[in-house]
């Protein structure tokens, strides 16, 4: 693995970072507090060619590598959690899934759009009763004629409230766990589709984060996207290639409240001088610097892994147990530095602490990643 970029990332690099100071840095505590981000900015990532990150040219996408991806994701990550889930979900679990398992004509149709940043992805799968335990869903969609009906409902989906298109998962056979579900891509204006947006968040807040609720959901069958009961493998297949995207995010979190801790550290005067001078100080700061450049490393590794065609899943799952726990302590020690004024939200850092809580829960939480690795390492399934 060569850890130089080449001049094309090296550009998209900082591409991603004069974007981030410029259209989501001045504006996070605002968006924060407001629980909405500007949506305007869904279409600035399009125009900058981020939404199209790795998808085919052919498709519309932007094309560019995995690393690529990785680094733009972590820019956004350093500026707003909640505007890098709008990308790691539209782009990252919908529009990629499209990419590897739709057909032609699902590709032709969604992949431009959502690319472009006219069309926005959400991803449904985790219900009401069911989290970790994905594969057991109750969410059901009944072969009727041409088309599937779908009863069930959905919960803690990202972009649920914006979305224009739902890779959504439903049981369509009798077959216990994982086998009987399928995988389908429906319209978000589908009558018997309701969303609701799910406000007090304790991080993410600018996020549109969404309950659904589906009744006699009607879609073509031709909205199924890979063969009837692969549903659970179009999902697992994306959520490899997502915690890379969480664990990106996580370091672009890191390393906020590394920079805010430098500053801050340099400027804050006490006993006489600025408080970076302080060996405790300095040991809080240094924690954050290694779990930054452990945490990318680890997710930089899972890029070049997928690059050279090589498995992946196990090394995802390590960057992003990793990282997401690196960020959580992070947050702490950066907020350790700032003391009382890192509490109140004029300072950035209780928002990272924040933002960074949720990593160690979606997308598999930080005891099903140990699950993950522990199972490959050893073949035995420990439940």
């Amino acid at each position: 693995m060569d850890l130089e970029l080449s001049e094309e990332q090296a550009a998209v690099r900082q591409l991603a970072r004069d974007f981030v100071e410029r259209e989501i840095a001045p504006y996070a505590t605002e968006w924060d507090r407001a629980e909405s981000v500007d949506r305007s900015v869904v279409k600035k990532l399009g125009q900058l060619g981020f939404l199209g990150l790795t998808i085919p040219e052919e498709y519309g996408g932007s094309g560019g590598d995995h690393l690529a991806y990785v680094l733009v994701t972590e820019e956004l990550g350093r500026g707003d959690s909640a505007v890098r889930g709008i990308l790691s979900v539209s782009l990252g679990l919908v529009a990629k899934s499209v990419a590897a398992w739709g057909s032609e004509e699902q590709k032709r149709e969604w992949l431009p759009r959502l690319c472009s940043g006219e069309a926005i992805g959400a991803f449904g799968l985790t219900e009401p009763g069911t989290g970790s335990d994905a594969g057991n869903l109750s969410t059901r969609a009944v072969r009727d004629g041409d088309s599937y009906v779908i009863n069930g409902a959905k919960m803690f989906i990202t972009n649920g409230t914006w979305a224009d298109v739902v890779l959504l998962f439903a049981r369509t056979g009798d077959e216990p766990g994982h086998k009987g579900v399928s995988a389908f891509l429906v319209p978000a204006d589908a009558p018997g589709l309701e969303r609701r947006e799910i406000h007090g968040k304790l991080g993410l807040r600018g996020q549109a984060t969404a309950e659904l609720a589906l009744t006699d959901v009607r879609v073509p069958a031709s909205a199924m996207i890979a063969p009837e009961g692969k549903g659970f493998s179009v999902a697992m297949s994306a959520l490899a290639k997502g915690r890379m995207s969480v664990a990106a995010g996580c370091v672009g979190i890191a390393q906020a409240c590394l920079d805010a801790a430098v500053r801050y550290a340099g400027e804050r005067e006490q006993f006489g001088g600025p408080i970076a001078r302080h060996q405790l100080v300095q040991e809080l700061i240094s924690e954050i610097a290694v779990d930054v450049a452990a945490a990318r490393l680890l997710t930089w590794q899972v890029a070049d892994h997928i690059e050279r065609g090589l498995p992946f899943a196990t090394e995802s799952s390590v960057a992003k147990l990793y990282a997401s726990e690196a960020a959580v302590r992070s947050a702490n020690n950066a907020l350790q530095v700032f003391g009382g004024y890192g509490y109140i939200d004029e300072y950035p850092v209780g928002k990272l602490l924040r933002d960074a809580r949720v990593m160690t829960l979606y997308e598999g939480t930080s005891q099903i990643q140990k699950l993950l690795i522990g199972r490959s390492l050893t073949g035995v399934s420990a439940f």
